[in-house]
């Protein structure tokens, strides 16, 4: 169950900072949602009491309008969700593609090693539910994305297998209010 916000620690996620030169950030929407959609394995990082919790989820990034949420799952078992509390930030980093750029490659002889990469960084509230439907609809919203020929198998799944599964996972919803996208290419 949600509970009151912690207080400063619980805030620190909020203020994290992609550094990002103006050469290299991306104000395209549509170019960091193409990233999240070929990339959905997300790191999800969220301030604990004493420690950032991080654990590895994919997530659904849904689109309305200007509006954008994601959806994911824990294992019940994680205990990253238990560090949820009422309004409590997370950011979820995907990360595209990455590659090292030796100074060999230049034509010039002075020149220094590089690593390129594209990534995104998505700020949000998180809301954890544990009811059946909306643990459901989580489910087959990543299914229908990543799997799609699974769907049907899954909707004959009997009832109480299905319902046995969701009970080990605590589904949840990020409220995304913030976007920092950077493409070093």
């Amino acid at each position: 169950e949600p509970q009151p916000d912690a207080g400063p620690a619980r805030s620190r996620i909020a203020h994290l900072m992609l550094y990002t030169p103006t050469h290299f950030a991306v104000q395209d929407r549509a170019l960091a949602a193409a990233l999240m959609r070929a990339h959905p394995f997300a790191t999800l990082v969220t301030q604990g009491d004493d420690q950032p919790i991080v654990s590895h989820v994919p997530l659904l990034l849904v689109e309305e309008g200007d509006a954008w949420r994601l959806l994911g799952h824990v294992a019940r078992a994680n205990p990253h969700w238990e560090a949820w509390r009422e309004r409590s930030r997370v950011l979820a980093v995907f990360h595209g593609g990455d590659a090292y750029i030796s100074p060999a490659l230049y034509a010039t002889r002075k020149a220094v090693p590089t690593w390129n990469y594209a990534v995104v960084h998505a700020h949000g509230i998180v809301e954890p539910s544990h009811d059946s439907e909306a643990k459901e609809q989580v489910l087959k919203a990543l299914i229908d994305q990543h799997d799609p020929d699974y769907r049907r198998q899954w909707d004959e799944l009997d009832l109480a297998y299905r319902e046995g599964m969701k009970t080990g996972i605590v589904a949840f919803t990020i409220a995304v209010d913030r976007i920092d996208a950077k493409f070093k290419l």
